[in-house]
């Protein structure tokens, strides 16, 4: 296998990190001027599908073309995917609860406070996450055939990963749609079998796009920083815990967290 382009990469790395910056930028304008800080929210995936077409035109000279399309391919429609699913989730919707705590305790100006702790830190994270794509797009040379297992087990992690996070969603919209089922907790469906079918696709989708930039050595180990960071966010940080601890207080909510899994998805207890 051919020597990783290092300093290609390395001009990548700052083309990208300038095209997550605008993502966020531009998000910013247009939420000052709608007056909602939640589609920021719509900008985490379009942020992600920005940074995989940017890689994958920058390396046209130096990565696999089969990996750069399939790794783009993948992350882009994660990321289109995402960014819909919260737009029609949002729609109609005014301020997403979590923004206006967080603008209510702001110190001094509330949209530089916005900025820097919201967009732009979001802005950091689509580029640290991202690592693995951007770095499979530059692995050269042909594949041999472990490097095609990789492929093939991070297509399908990404695969199953698409499939909880989107049925997932798609099956909590039905059952929230229903009147019938105001004030009730969704435990059907995947969300019998783990609290979180969507974070759960996430994690998986990002450990199998991991896998993708697994060629070499060297990128394997700087980019596994990307996968830990988003499981940490998915079951620690901005996901799981939070969501949690806001439906705590829900009717029913303690009896559905005894007898479903977490995380990981397992038969009801």
């Amino acid at each position: 296998m051919s020597a990783f382009p290092w300093g290609a990469f390395g001009l990548n790395l700052a083309v990208c990190a300038a095209v997550a910056l605008a993502v966020m930028l531009v998000t910013f304008a247009v939420a000052l001027v709608k007056g909602v800080h939640r589609i920021v929210d719509v900008a985490w995936g379009l942020g992600f599908a920005a940074v995989a077409v940017a890689s994958f035109l920058l390396s046209a000279e130096h990565g696999h073309d089969g990996r750069r399309l399939i790794v783009t391919v993948l992350t882009v429609v994660w990321g289109l995917r995402l960014a819909g699913h919260i737009a029609l989730r949002g729609r109609g919707h005014g301020e997403d609860p979590r923004y206006a705590r967080l603008l209510a305790k702001a110190p001094g100006n509330p949209r530089l406070y916005a900025l820097r702790t919201v967009y732009l830190l979001q802005g950091a994270l689509v580029w640290l996450v991202s690592l693995p794509v951007q770095a499979a797009q530059y692995l050269p040379g042909a594949m041999p055939d472990h490097q095609r297992a990789l492929v093939a087990i991070g297509v399908v992690a990404w695969l199953t990963g698409m499939y909880f996070e989107a049925v997932g969603d798609a099956q909590l919209a039905r059952f929230k749609a229903d009147p019938a089922h105001r004030g009730q907790i969704m435990d059907r469906g995947l969300w019998s079998l783990t609290r979180h079918p969507n974070y759960f696709g996430d994690f998986l989708v990002w450990w199998g796009l991991y896998l993708l930039a697994c060629g070499d050595w060297a990128v394997a180990a700087l980019t596994l920083v990307s996968p830990v960071v988003m499981s940490l966010l998915l079951t620690k940080g901005s996901g799981k815990r939070l969501l949690e601890a806001h439906m705590a207080d829900r009717p029913g909510y303690a009896e559905y967290a005894a007898r479903t899994s977490g995380f990981f998805p397992l038969p009801p207890r």
